[in-house]
């Protein structure tokens, strides 16, 4: 069987779907008829989920000053849209739970993700952009094909990451001299296969190359320079052992000037530890 990055994907049946949960509250939430409380029953029945939408909810994140106690609460506060935005991130984070962490730190894996979704969802509330929530999704998303990688090819992987440290090259690079595609789009086969919107797979698709996106440049850009900026700052590690350089298309169509780097990073710090303990496995 050649390798492909759809074949990647549809050799993994226990990761090609997403949990049912998801699929119950993204129904409900298209339902103009859904109340509030018919959400919340949903997600209550997932005790875990409800844990952590409830920290994520009273973190920094958002930075409510009353304490929410309830997921109607958090609905009516958030949002229904942006809850479901949420509801994706937390439900992905334990379908990769079984990744062994043999070739890569699992942990820094995840805080780099959590990282990136915070820095791409800061620079889209300064750009104003709708539905910021769906940025940390993105941020989150980004890198999950390198995990699909690690569950069906872990030789390769592991080779990839060797040749990245010893020969100084960037990781996706190498995986794309070596397989003729790279983790960013395995991780757009996977989000296709979840049936999920354009909107998310193309920005996880073309995170290393915005320029190349056509329907959603703002997003891809956004995410791409997010990953630079988590790289520098060394909030976890997805694998690559050096900072991608910056696409400079991204940056001329994100706009945003270079005083607003420290804010971000300010910004980023404050947040990092509590929102990396919501998704941390334990919790």
């Amino acid at each position: 069987m050649t390798i492909s990055a759809e074949t990647l994907v549809n050799v993994s049946p226990d990761i090609s779907s997403l949990p049912t949960i998801f699929h119950q509250i993204n129904q409900a939430v298209e339902d103009p008829e859904i109340t509030f409380s018919e959400i919340a029953r949903i997600i209550s029945g997932d005790p875990s989920l409800s844990g952590r939408l409830l920290r994520l909810a009273n973190s920094s994140f958002y930075g409510f000053s009353s304490k929410i106690e309830t997921i109607s609460h958090a609905i009516t506060i958030i949002g229904m849209g942006q809850l479901r935005d949420l509801v994706l991130a937390t439900t992905v984070v334990r379908q990769f739970k079984n990744v062994p962490g043999s070739i890569i730190d699992m942990e820094s894996f995840w805080k780099h993700s959590v990282a990136c979704g915070l820095t791409a969802r800061i620079i889209a509330v300064y750009k104003k952009e709708f539905n910021s929530e769906r940025y940390y999704v993105l941020g989150m998303l980004h890198d999950l094909g390198r995990l699909l990688m690690l569950l069906n090819i872990p030789d390769v992987v592991k080779d990839s990451l060797d040749s990245c440290a010893n020969d100084k090259k960037l990781l996706y690079k190498i995986e794309k001299e070596t397989l003729d595609f790279d983790h960013a789009e395995v991780g757009g086969e996977l989000l296709k296969k979840w049936n999920l919107p354009a909107s998310l797979i193309e920005p996880v698709r073309y995170h290393h190359n915005p320029s190349v996106a056509r329907q959603f440049q703002m997003e891809t850009s956004i995410v791409h320079t997010a990953d630079l900026i988590v790289h520098a700052l060394e909030l976890g590690n997805s694998g690559d052992s050096f900072v991608p350089p910056l696409d400079p298309k991204a940056w001329e169509k994100i706009q945003m000037p270079s005083s607003m780097i420290s804010h971000i990073v300010d910004q980023v710090n404050v947040q990092f530890p509590d929102v990396v303990r919501t998704f941390s496995e334990n919790s």
